[in-house]
């Protein structure tokens, strides 16, 4: 089958099983087109959920942007992508593939300089902001005039918006993922929160979420990338960048965007 065609295919919802203990821990590992795989039919995937649109537990399997995605590495291989809910410490300090649970990681995860030291990235294959969300009607300019304000504001441990919000001098509080954050923001623990724009939008969309807003989009010039093990898996690494270009290419991805996030801007 072309590749164009087995691409497109791939697009579809794939069934994803989700699966919530190591892979392959009774297994030697198999090599596909040049690929390790830690377990023989399976492309296993480390994420941390739930994360949408990137990735969440939906009717017993998992789906989203970054599924989808990985799904067209895994056909690809010819083999089934298999997704492991793992603490995202674990993966963007690399100990969940150097301990062979995976073979990839896709979290929704920003290319950072530090991470780079622990984990190989894939190509960037998004373009990524901050958004704050609070009560409807109400808009900050910046982070600046959220300090000004005082605005107790709330991130997920462990990640760049609770990082960017650090670097600028803001103490926000901490939650263990994404959805506690979010009803750190239902239960007024805190005034907003900070999170990736796409996963902000996704909330929004939510019609027990009606009362709240978008309250500021900050560029930060974040991009998000797969990950492989450290020196370990290259021939993976140059599959999912072939994957990534070929959806750029023949509008997969842009097909793929528009289901999960919304309308593709324009030099994407």
């Amino acid at each position: 089958m072309p590749i164009r065609r087995r691409l497109a295919v791939a697009a579809g919802l794939c069934a994803t099983a989700l699966v919530v203990t190591a892979c392959g821990s009774g297994d030697k590992g198999v090599t596909v087109q040049g690929a390790k795989l830690v377990k023989k039919g399976t492309l296993t995937t480390c994420t941390h959920m739930p994360y949408p649109p990137f990735q969440s537990p939906q009717g017993g399997k998992v789906v989203g942007f970054d599924v989808d995605l990985i799904d067209l590495v895994a056909t690809k291989l010819g083999v089934t992508q298999k997704i492991i809910d793992t603490p995202f410490e674990t993966i963007k300090t690399g100990s969940a593939l150097n301990a062979g649970k995976c073979d990839v990681a896709a979290a929704g995860m920003t290319i950072t300089a530090d991470r780079k030291k622990f984990i190989d990235y894939s190509e960037p294959y998004f373009d990524a902001t901050q958004a704050v969300m609070t009560r409807k009607g109400i808009t900050y300019a910046s982070v600046d005039d959220l300090k000004a304000k005082k605005i107790k504001i709330g991130a997920q441990a462990q990640t760049t918006s609770e990082e960017f919000l650090q670097g600028k001098g803001v103490d926000p509080k901490s939650y263990k993922d994404a959805e506690s954050l979010l009803n750190g923001l239902r239960s007024a623990q805190v005034d907003a929160i900070m999170a990736d724009y796409p996963v902000v939008q996704g909330w929004l969309k939510d019609p027990a979420n009606a009362k709240f807003g978008l309250a500021a989009n900050i560029h930060t010039g974040e991009q998000l990338g797969y990950a492989v093990r450290k020196d370990h898996n290259p021939k993976l690494l140059a599959i999912i960048n072939q994957v990534i270009d070929q959806a750029k290419a023949d509008g997969t991805y842009k097909k793929i965007y528009e289901k999960w996030i919304g309308p593709l801007p324009a030099g994407s």
